[in-house]
């Protein structure tokens, strides 16, 4: 069975990154209708932005990992699919262009 990362952009902006091991259509139908109590239920409705799917459930959740520590413009830049902001967004900010 496969997995998947995800990005949500919640109604007041922010941005939620989750990993699933089942369908990604149900855990965000899960998200919308607030079935659980949690970051996303008092910043309904949520907009799926990005999505990645890996075969391994394990390299998920150290992808969600990573992307939960990004900066805000990395994640934007991730969700854009702009590759040179992302690469450029890990330099330390001295070394940015």
């Amino acid at each position: 069975m496969g997995a998947v990362v995800y990005m949500l952009r919640c109604a007041d902006g922010s941005l939620y990154v989750g990993s699933t091991s089942g369908a990604l259509e149900k855990r965000l139908a899960e998200h919308q209708s607030g079935s659980y109590p949690g970051y996303t239920f008092r910043r309904r409705p949520v907009r799926l932005v990005w999505s990645e799917a890996f075969e391994r459930i394990t390299d998920a959740i150290a992808a969600e990992r990573q992307v939960k520590g990004w900066s805000r413009l990395k994640k934007e830049a991730l969700i854009r699919g702009d590759w040179e902001t992302v690469r450029g967004a890990a330099r330390r900010p001295s070394l940015r262009k």
